[in-house]
């Protein structure tokens, strides 16, 4: 208990100041259906509410967006091969009343403002506790004999190579068919355990046990060769495309059997939800990882700030971010200020933890709804610059070319930046973004300080403020591609 006390003393003396903004940092979000948010509300209404979020999201700094595409074996988008979710319609298979694909819509209006889309997927869950009515496309209908019921759930059986291929078709279909940035699974391996209740795959164990002794071996295996195969199928088709998970936030409590297990004492992804997220990390299975770390500092079974330093600490080559529970945030005390809520805490460890580089926010409605002020710190203090996405050994190594042609042009509407995009033969070279940064005569040019950022757009020119043309301005512009690897620099000095 003493190490545990020295451990949190340090971690909170050290969050006590303001950490600054980063050039590359991960600021996501998730937007849910499962939570019945969309669930026959009508298409142009619907579209109106998710424009109104994510001009929201984009104006406070969050830069990617994790949406719900598929809760239990179905589609929040067009698909041969589930039906469409009631979670959108309100009944299962029926399509929206317009001719709309809710997720080339979102990724269409998440471009639009510079934010990447990441598909994410609900891989084993086939059944949530209100649905009874199934289409007849649905997998409770065409292969009842692969999936286990588990009280008011039910799930593919993990141990069924059919269920694997399956979930990895469905996968394969959307990132084939779909110019996402991301794909995402969230913790649902296994299910939660529910009481004494038991997951009834005693004869699948039995008639095909692989060599190994005891089941929860052998089903943290199944889970493994799952996430190797959907990993291999999201990279043989698009290798940029970025694929993450977001655990439970524990992974293992530390005890004799595991001694480099956090100082924690709740339910375990490894023995729990047997998943191995250790292991998927050493292997590279991942391109990111956001555990799902929704506690506060001071809770004691899963204290928030150890925590974030175990998660930081066992990063390895993967891009770590943490998952922010907003409500639950909100509600805390933060333990160097008692009369504020714990976000800056949380914001402050996540930048000052060299093993994190970002953060995502459940849900992004109630980042939008700003209670206790959530969004407008998010917008004033934290995420008052702009950043670009933080970048791993395990994606492609291209770099887009230099832009040309860059120059200053007097127009009706007053002088623009214009340039010209690099030219590209491969899609990694192609120029999807570019970075404008402005200095003033004599200061340093300084592209790692995002405090000099003034655009990060998708158009190539920018319109800038004209004062009485005596000011003399450096202008650098960067190309970025896909992944935001950034080009060299090209500059122009502009009178303003």
């Amino acid at each position: 208990m003493k190490r545990i006390a020295t451990l949190l003393l340090a971690l909170l003396t050290v969050t006590t100041t303001f950490a600054a903004a980063p050039k590359r940092e991960f600021r996501g979000a998730w937007i849910q259906a499962v939570n019945h948010q969309f669930e026959g509300i009508p298409t142009a209404e619907l579209k109106t509410e998710l424009s109104r979020q994510l001009d929201s999201l984009a104006d406070c700094g969050i830069n990617a967006i994790l949406f719900q595409v598929r809760v239990e074996a179905d589609a929040l988008y067009k698909s041969d091969l589930e039906p469409w979710s009631a979670y959108l319609t309100g009944f299962q298979g029926e399509a929206p009343d317009e001719d709309w694909d809710p997720l080339q819509f979102m990724i269409d209006e998440c471009h639009k403002r510079c934010m990447e889309l990441h598909a994410w997927i609900n891989p084993f869950r086939a059944k949530t506790a209100p649905t009874t009515d199934f289409a007849p496309n649905h997998q409770m209908k065409v292969h009842p004999e692969r999936i286990i019921a588990y009280g008011d759930l039910a799930l593919f059986n993990p141990a069924l190579q059919e269920n694997r291929d399956y979930i990895c078709q469905v996968a394969a279909d959307i990132v084939t068919r779909y110019d996402i940035d991301g794909f995402h699974i969230d913790d649902y391996f296994y299910p939660y355990p529910d009481g004494n209740r038991k997951f009834q795959d005693d004869a699948s164990f039995k008639a095909d046990p692989r060599g190994f002794a005891n089941k929860e071996d052998w089903r943290r295996d199944n889970v493994n060769l799952f996430i190797e195969q959907l990993y291999n199928t999201v990279k043989q088709i698009k290798p940029y495309v970025k694929f993450g998970i977001s655990p439970f936030g524990i992974y293992r409590n530390k005890s004799d059997k595991y001694p480099e297990g956090s100082e924690t004492t709740g339910l375990e992804n490894y023995s729990g939800l047997y998943a191995d997220v250790m292991l998927w990390i050493e292997k590279g299975w991942m391109d990111y990882c956001i555990p799902q770390t929704y506690w506060n500092t001071g809770y004691k079974a899963a204290d928030y700030a150890i925590l974030a330093k175990w998660w930081s600490d066992h990063a390895g080559d993967c891009l770590m971010y943490l998952g922010q529970d907003v409500e639950r945030t909100i509600t805390g005390v933060d333990p160097n200020h008692p009369e504020s809520n714990q976000q800056r805490h949380k914001l402050n460890l996540e930048r000052i933890l060299n093993g994190l580089q970002g953060n995502c926010f459940w849900p992004a409605k109630s980042v939008v709804d700003n209670p206790r002020d959530y969004r407008t710190v998010l917008k004033t203090e934290y995420y008052n610059t702009p950043a670009l996405q933080p970048l791993s050994a395990g994606l492609p190594s291209n770099t887009p070319g230099k832009v040309r042609k860059l120059m200053p042009v007097e127009t009706s509407d007053g002088p623009v930046l214009f340039w010209t995009a690099p030219k590209a033969k491969k899609e990694l070279d192609k120029a999807v973004q570019y970075v404008v940064y402005r200095f003033e005569k004599g200061q340093t040019v300084n592209l790692d300080d995002p405090r000099n950022i003034v655009a990060v757009t998708s158009r190539s020119y920018l319109n800038l403020p004209y004062r009485d043309g005596t000011t003399q301005y450096i202008y650098v512009v960067t190309a970025l591609n896909r992944i935001q690897r950034e080009s060299a620099p090209v500059k122009c000095k502009v009178n303003l």
